[in-house]
């Protein structure tokens, strides 16, 4: 049923690049700490750069969480499904970090994403996870669902927003700068962005 992969690449790169959505979870190290699990989508905002690297970028939300736990311990999984053809699940099992926009690397990381726009998303990171992990499942239960289009909504509420109002807005979240469980989330103010 399931298979264990050395590498990103073939059949299984062409399955993961194919996805309009996956699936983000992390965990705090504390055993009573809250468990995250998030949606991602947006055609063009995940990358593959090798074989065991895959990037995403991490646009404003109301909260951090994901930040928070990768930047005191980077355990994260990436998850797949196949809501359309064969039946399959992917998980990457990893090690991440938030590359924030004043690092020096983040300017070239953002060449890894040509087919998106991140202006008008609020980009505060970029989600650099490297696998330790890969494997694929059966993914028999998972439904048929068809994918119509992204949404417009998140680009139009944030197109609005400058460095600074951005700041504003996080810093009026509860849990943006530190996390449910009291973590350090996104360091705030926002440096000036890149893009």
């Amino acid at each position: 049923m399931g298979k264990t992969y050395e590498r990103i690449d073939g059949r299984l790169r062409t399955f993961i690049e194919a996805q309009p959505l996956f699936f983000t979870a992390t965990a705090p190290l504390s055993g009573d700490g809250t468990v995250n699990l998030s949606p991602k989508g947006l055609k063009g905002s995940f990358a593959i750069i090798d074989e065991l690297t895959v990037a995403y970028l991490d646009f404003a939300g109301s909260n951090a969480e994901t930040i928070a736990h990768l930047r005191e311990n980077g355990r994260i999984t990436l998850m797949w499904c196949a809501f359309q053809g064969p039946p399959n699940i992917v998980r990457v099992h990893g090690r991440g970090e938030p590359v924030f926009r004043d690092a020096p690397r983040f300017k070239e990381l953002l060449t890894h994403f040509p087919d998106i726009d991140p202006t008008p998303h609020g980009l505060r990171a970029i989600i650099v996870v490297t696998a330790e992990r890969i494997r694929d499942s059966c993914g028999y239960a998972v439904p048929f669902m068809a994918y119509e289009e992204d949404r417009d909504l998140h680009g139009r509420r944030f197109a609005r927003e400058d460095d600074a109002s951005l700041s504003d807005y996080f810093r009026g979240k509860e849990h943006i700068e530190t996390s449910l469980d009291g973590l350090p989330g996104l360091p705030l103010p926002l440096p000036p962005s890149t893009v």
